[in-house]
């Protein structure tokens, strides 16, 4: 069920009037029984893996919870005939087993997840080498069932499990209730990737009707409806003319390329994540914010921080951080230092650790070479600037009054977005040399007269068209912006007159110039591939 159907629209607006007229004690059942309804249209066998999902991850977090509860009641018993060591002891041994539980469950969550989605792309690669070693026959690349939001509902899961291995949430007991955690039908689709300590609680609490919770909240999701129908799915549509044939488009429309797709992304993703919010704050209930204007951001590293920022907390609290100060890789460090230098030696746990999350980064993106190497591309950028940065700190005690720039600021954002946008067209032109290739006629292939004597016109999109996307993008932009200090819809809320307008034109907006009906297609949220 796409989330730009007329089917969503009515099984959302359904659920918000039946959500208010429930108890508030039942109100969690209800939501319950939608996120599974949902995801049971999306696919019936899609259900089976979720089950296993949070099946699997309940039992585990249910078992370390008592055996830590054990634990401490044995440690209390045995409190006056236990010496020092012996506690210590003890605890280790437990924990060893809690250690071993969770493992089990990371071993079966991943592995499902990991062939699900990651097997025919192994099978074509060994292909790739038995044919480089003149084998003849090859392995048959299967062709599995890949489950809506698979990435999105493990990692989530994941993380619980690990919070509870790490005694930083308590283990629910309701088996529903912690379905209802893993299910939450709006984040399915693309996130954000909650915690169980921010969303679990909210989830079960019921909460009572409140007018400025519904209106803003349906004030978020219309205005994710036009960023997505009036500004994405117009951009898709040239995006997709370009792809047609990706070579024959070379110069100027790669340069068109980068920017449209910066655009339409951006659109497509922080649209898709308006109305998750959007919907769940209409329903009282809170959800992480995956967005912080990244087009401000002065350096790749600050652009991770705003962008989808519950996946890079996610893979920097359980992977970077977990290898960079394991044991195996503090030996490492601790034999660099001596036989390479202290410099050398701090900096190989961060690199290594660096580098195995960006790879795991691109991996978790697609299963492709291209979101390896936009994930490894990404690691290269930060940490040539992190070596960078003693650079950057004598230019600018030579050029104190260039940091405080307002212009030179826009000139660090404008060069990191158009950085960012170069990386990501791997998503799509998906083949790493073609892309190179492409990158490199930007600076050898002079067309860019064809911004300007019509050939553009031929890419699916008018003049009425093109002016239309500007135009929205630049509003996009502009509410953005309008709204770093405080909420847009904080200001709006004190001029009534001008709220109303600024809905109903929003709304007007959508219904004309929205990218739905005869003659256009409503795309699938991008990220609903993950």
């Amino acid at each position: 069920m796409l989330f730009t159907s007329y089917e969503f629209l009515l099984f959302a607006a359904l659920l918000l009037v039946g959500y208010y007229l429930f108890p508030r004690a039942w109100q969690w059942r209800l939501l319950l029984v939608a996120s599974l309804v949902f995801y049971w249209l999306a696919g019936p066998r899609y259900l089976i893996f979720l089950l296993l999902t949070a099946s699997s991850t309940y039992a585990v977090g249910r078992w370390m919870d008592a055996n830590l509860r054990a634990q401490e009641t044995t440690l209390t018993e045995q409190r006056q005939a236990w010496e020092k060591e012996q506690r210590k002891s003890f605890k280790a041994r437990e924990k060893k087993k809690r250690f071993r539980m969770l493992l089990l469950g990371l071993i079966f969550n991943f592995g499902m997840l990991a062939v699900l989605k990651y097997t025919g792309f192994a099978v074509h690669n060994v292909n790739r080498l038995l044919h480089a070693f003149g084998a003849e026959n090859t392995l048959n690349i299967p062709s599995l069932l890949l489950p809506m939001g698979i990435s999105f509902y493990t990692f989530q899961s994941m993380s619980y499990l690990i919070d509870v291995y790490r005694e930083k949430v308590s283990a629910e007991r309701h088996p529903l209730k912690f379905l209802l955690f893993v299910s939450y039908f709006p984040q399915l689709v693309q996130g954000p990737i909650s915690r169980y300590a921010d969303l679990g609680p909210q989830l079960t609490a019921g909460h009572a009707f409140s007018s400025r919770n519904v209106r803003w909240g349906l004030e978020r999701v219309l205005w994710g409806y036009f960023k997505k129908l009036v500004i994405a799915d117009r951009a898709l549509i040239v995006i997709k003319a370009l792809l047609d044939e990706p070579a024959s488009y070379r110069g100027m429309y790669v340069l068109m390329m980068i920017l449209l797709y910066t655009v339409q992304i951006y659109a497509d993703f922080t649209g898709g994540i308006d109305i998750t919010v959007g919907l769940s704050e209409a329903m009282g209930i809170r959800l992480t914010e995956n967005f912080n204007r990244p087009f401000l951001s002065r350096s790749t590293k600050e652009y991770w921080n705003r962008w989808h920022i519950t996946m890079g907390t996610w893979f920097t609290d359980y992977v970077f951080y977990p290898l960079s100060v394991c044991k195996p890789m503090q030996r490492l460090s601790k034999f660099s230092r001596q036989h390479f230098g202290n410099a050398v030696g701090k900096r190989i746990p961060v690199y290594l650790a660096t580098v195995a999350t960006w790879f795991l980064t691109g991996l978790w993106h697609g299963a492709g070479w291209n979101f390896i190497v936009w994930g490894l591309l990404n690691c290269l950028v930060i940490l040539v600037s992190q070596e960078c940065v003693p650079l950057y700190t004598r230019f600018y005690r030579r050029f104190p009054r260039l940091n405080e720039s307002a212009v030179w600021h826009g000139v660090q954002a404008a060069r990191t977005v158009l950085l960012m946008g170069v990386i990501r067209t791997l998503d799509c032109y998906r083949d790493v040399p073609l892309t190179f290739r492409l990158w490199g006629s930007m600076f050898t292939t002079f067309n860019y007269g064809d911004l300007f004597n019509g050939a553009v016109l031929d890419l699916g999109l008018g003049r009425a068209d093109w002016i239309l996307l500007l135009i929205a993008t630049a509003v996009m932009f502009a509410v953005s912006l309008w709204g770093i200090r405080e909420p847009v819809r904080a200001k709006l809320d004190r001029h009534p007159t001008a709220e109303a307008s600024a809905v109903a034109l929003v709304f007007l907006l959508i219904m004309i110039f929205g990218a739905y009906g005869i003659g256009f297609d409503a795309s699938q949220f991008i990220y609903n591939q993950f």
